[in-house]
């Protein structure tokens, strides 16, 4: 048996992705492909398959976590040998030990028989003990929490204990950076300013000088003064009393919100005010994922120009309302291609100007085409769907009408003209609206099309797009026509400048100049963003595309 390291594939292109089910636990049997884990991007989710079989011996990420391509996701046990990969690490770690020896003998041929000197004047360690600072006027604050231990290396401001006053609790934090010896104090107990709180090994240089200024003699500084300068230390007193002042406005300051000293540092440094933050922590607390989130979601809305189904862009925020006031309701979260989907059509709308064009496809002939072909289109495993021929007839059109196959660059200056037809083709899944892409669409074939539409449909309804199969697109086709209606006005999917919207066939009466006689008329919507196609330019597009499917021997001239 041979361990083997798993780790997470290509993604596509995706980062940082969730990890939303771990679909084995440890000690399982696996075959090759099987799942592993399930994460969600952006637009849809995928299984994480086993590279090989074998016994899972370890699994290193849990529900919620963010991986990206590369990171380990766990350990398993095979029967292939695989011990290349155990042979690889020993060297490095070989490698790893000669590099760190090789610069401390370079150091020792450098410096001659000085090197213990130089030390002692800027590496010698000593102990320092740490009190706790000045809590703004608090007295007897209680202990809650106890985050540094003997052993810990901290650095200069890191939490050491967090302490709870009557309105707010907070970090006390290291006054330098070092080694912790002693923590004196434990969950529970009541500590003042001046209370000892632990010990702490520092290097010389390390702990600042005025590290408790009140107690230091002015007289002995001249003193101080010249090994400082040797050593390069500063004799200046450090930023420790102003950690202080602000650990004093943490008690007294928004007394209205539940935070540790560790967020509200963590606010300051980010300047977020925290009364805006909803807080999720027992008690109403803020905690550093709440801080988090509400970052996220700030960039979020910086970047879309939308605030998810209500506000941004000047646009007030719908108002909330308490629907239990009317009736019996429940509440459940929205998935997250729902929410993408969600924000990425306020930006659209909001952003796009559209407008929308309505025709009448007839595609009698082409419907009988499509039935006399089918037999034949079984025989070569496919399913020849309408689909396909609205593919083509988009295709051919965006190459007739190459005003479409554009997009608006982000400097709001130029157009980005492109010479390659992908089509994008909105599915309908359980996890929500996905819309894979297929490539090259005019140097493709009906049956060719028929197959990769088909095969495009099923991975999106299982989940197993991966994001580069949903980027690139020139141009989308959303048809309801399975569902029913008679018409519908499609958001453009920028940044792309238009969309075909196709509704329900319908048999209708049509004068031929003699008589009215049944037809197949095929109701279409175009939407465009009137920022880079002009009404002319649609008219034509959507027009040449009705011909096209009236009669497809079109598409061959």
């Amino acid at each position: 048996m041979a361990k083997q390291v798993i780790k997470v594939p290509d993604l596509g292109g995706a980062d940082q992705v969730d990890v939303i089910e771990i679909s084995v636990a440890v000690g399982d049997t696996v075959a090759e492909e099987d799942s592993l884990i399930v994460v969600e991007g952006d637009k849809a989710s995928m299984d994480v398959p086993a590279p090989y079989a074998g016994k899972i011996t370890s699994i290193s990420v849990s529900e919620g976590d963010k991986v990206s391509e590369g990171d380990v996701i766990g350990e398993m046990e095979t029967e292939a040998a695989g011990d290349s990969g155990d042979k690889d690490e020993e060297p490095s770690a070989d490698a790893t030990e000669e590099s760190a020896e090789e610069p401390s003998a370079e150091a020792e041929e450098e410096t001659g028989e000085e090197p213990s000197d130089a030390s002692a004047a800027s590496g010698e360690e000593k102990e320092e003990t740490v009190e706790v600072p000045d809590l703004g006027g608090a007295d007897a604050v209680d202990v809650i929490e106890i985050t540094a231990q003997a052993g810990d290396q901290v650095e200069e401001g890191d939490s050491l204990i967090v302490v709870e006053g009557d309105k707010a609790s907070m970090d006390v934090p290291a006054p330098f950076a070092g080694t912790v010896v002693s923590i004196d104090v434990k969950e529970g107990d009541k500590v003042s300013t001046g209370d000892k709180l632990g010990v702490m090994k520092v290097v010389s240089g390390g702990a600042p000088s005025a590290a408790k200024p009140e107690k230091k003699a002015p007289a002995k500084e001249p003193a101080s003064a010249a090994p400082a300068e040797e050593s390069g230390a500063t004799t200046e007193p450090p930023a420790a009393p102003q950690k202080d002042h602000a650990l004093h406005r943490d008690l007294t300051v928004s007394a209205e919100v539940y935070a540790g000293p560790a967020v509200r540092k963590l606010a300051r440094e980010l300047g977020v005010t925290l009364t805006k933050v909803k807080p999720s922590g027992p008690r109403n607390r803020v905690t550093k994922d709440d801080l988090h989130a509400y970052i996220k979601e700030q960039v979020k809305k910086a970047e879309s120009g939308a605030v998810g189904v209500g506000g941004g862009l000047g646009v007030a925020k719908m108002p909330e309302i308490d629907f239990s006031q009317f009736g019996p309701v429940s509440t459940e979260p929205m998935s997250k291609i729902h929410k993408i989907t969600a924000a990425n059509m306020s930006r659209n709308w909001l952003n796009v100007p559209h407008v929308t064009q309505f025709d009448d496809a007839d595609i009698t002939e082409l419907e009988d085409f499509r039935k006399s072909m089918k037999a034949e289109a079984e025989k070569r495993g496919v399913k020849l769907t309408p689909v396909p021929f609205l593919l083509k007839a988009a295709a051919a059109a965006l190459r007739a009408e190459p005003s479409f196959n554009v997009s608006l660059h982000n400097d709001g200056e130029h157009i980005v003209r492109k010479d390659y037809v992908h089509i994008g083709m909105a599915v309908d899944t359980p996890r929500g609206l996905v819309v894979p892409v297929i490539r090259d669409v005019d140097k493709k074939g009906l049956y060719e099309l028929a197959e990769e539409a088909s095969a495009m449909a099923v991975a999106a309804r299982d989940g197993k797009l991966k994001p580069r199969e949903m980027q690139g697109a020139c141009f989308t086709i959303s048809s309801l026509g399975a569902i029913g209606g008679t018409g519908f006005t499609p958001i453009v999917n920028s940044p792309e400048v238009g969309i075909l919207g196709v509704s329900k066939l319908s048999v209708k009466p049509v004068w031929n100049g003699s008589e009215f006689v049944p037809r197949k008329m095929l109701p279409l919507a175009l939407s465009y963003d009137h920022r880079a196609v002009n009404g002319g330019d649609a008219g034509r597009f959507l027009t040449y595309m009705v011909s096209v499917l009236a009669d497809v021997r079109r598409l061959l001239l």
